[in-house]
């Protein structure tokens, strides 16, 4: 009745033994995903926050964003707002040479399974939850006086090369892990607690930046092998919708090129009290960009999923992809969002088309906003409609 796409009614609910289980305690203890995240308030001083829920047990589906895009967004919410987050400052560059504290930190950020961690805090938590465009939301927060790890499972060969290898190259030793299948969520962690590079450059990395840093280099890794594929050979056209949103992307015969285009209805999180819908759009040509999209860390992360889809099909294309938020979907909850929706978006069965115009015109039966509208904004679709030479 409220027209949000969630209850903040059976938020409240799910959460309240939780919460009312940790609020004015200045002890936590639990069974953390893992979960860590750093912040960039301050910086090159930046505090760092280990995570853990006041429940034990398998907790993993609490930082595992392929779960997330299963579960009712009230339900996401509540799981997210029971992490408590204890805080700790540090410099940057302490990352190359960490005390007992920050050590902890980074050994929790490896492990590949929950693990049990106790945080003794300063002060009696405060329910101030973290709600941020780039990272998932996060639970109350309090200054951390001490973090007390339990047993922990070991880290995979490969996580503990990239950790304990002082001369592995922090790009090299991203791109071997996702090789290696560890997804990326859990690779930006690594990075942004400060576990992977160079010995002596390693740094600590606010977790909206090495969110976004991942998303790049991988997807950079990825079409340099899709742009020695053939073409695909008609217009593929994919729709999902879901929670308030619609995403449509289109395959075009022709050389690898990317489009990202964001439309927020009135009432929405990025256009709250306007009167109309907002739409913005980045893209690169052939030879990719060298500025960073206005539009944020989503154009990165769906670049991720469509070259992924595209080095699965084994063809290069043209990728025009957009996204129209409608009204009640006023949270940010992260950019994983798009990319788990785009990747899913892709795994949809196409439609096809011989034809740009009716590719088109397909598209504008799945949107709301006049296809009119997307033409004056796209860039890429200015490009497809010209000759090719």
């Amino acid at each position: 009745m409220c027209g949000l796409p969630y209850c903040p009614v059976l938020v409240k609910a799910r959460a309240r033994t939780y919460v009312e289980a940790v609020a004015g305690r200045s002890s936590v203890a639990g069974s953390s995903p893992p979960s860590v995240f750093v912040g960039r308030v301050g910086w090159p001083r930046v505090r760092v926050y280990p995570s853990v829920p006041p429940v034990e047990g398998d907790t993993a589906r609490l930082e595992d964003p392929r779960a997330w895009l299963s579960m009712e967004l009230e339900e996401f919410l509540a799981s997210r707002l029971i992490l408590a987050r204890g805080s700790a400052e540090f410099d940057v560059d302490s990352a190359r040479s960490p005390g007992r504290l920050l050590h902890d930190v980074q050994v929790l950020a490896l492990s590949p399974r929950p693990a049990d961690v106790e945080l003794d805090l300063k002060r009696p938590l405060r329910a101030e939850p973290v709600l941020d465009e780039h990272s998932p939301p996060f639970g109350p927060a309090s200054p951390l006086r001490s973090l007390r790890l339990g047993s922990l499972p070991p880290p995979e060969r490969v996580v503990e090369r990239a950790f304990s290898d002082a001369d592995y190259p922090a790009g090299e030793a991203v791109w071997s892990l996702y090789r290696s299948g560890i997804d990326v969520h859990r690779i930006s962690r690594m990075l942004s607690v400060g576990a992977l590079g160079v010995g002596r450059r390693r740094r600590l990395v606010p977790t909206r930046w090495s969110i976004t840093a991942v998303d790049k280099q991988i997807s950079d890794r990825l079409l340099e092998d899709v742009r020695r594929m053939p073409e695909v050979d008609r217009y593929l056209v994919f729709v999902r919708k879901t929670r308030g949103n619609t995403f449509v992307g289109l395959l075009a015969p022709r050389g690898f090129m990317y489009e990202w285009g964001e439309a927020w209805w009135p009432g929405t999180a990025w256009n709250y009290f306007g009167g109309a819908p907002e739409v913005e759009v980045d893209w690169e040509g052939p030879r990719g960009r060298s500025t960073y999209p206005s539009i944020g860390g989503c154009y990165y992360a769906a670049r991720l999923a469509a070259a992924e889809a595209l080095r699965s099909m084994g063809r290069q294309a043209a990728v025009v992809l957009w996204r129209e938020i409608y009204p009640g979907f006023d949270l940010p909850i992260g950019v994983w969002f798009v990319r788990e929706n785009v990747r899913a978006l892709f795994r949809e069965r196409p439609e096809r088309f011989d034809d740009l115009g009716e590719a088109l015109a397909y598209m504008a039966s799945h949107l709301r906003l006049p296809l009119d509208v997307w033409h004056s904004k796209s860039h890429l679709v200015k490009i497809l409609r010209s000759p090719k030479l």
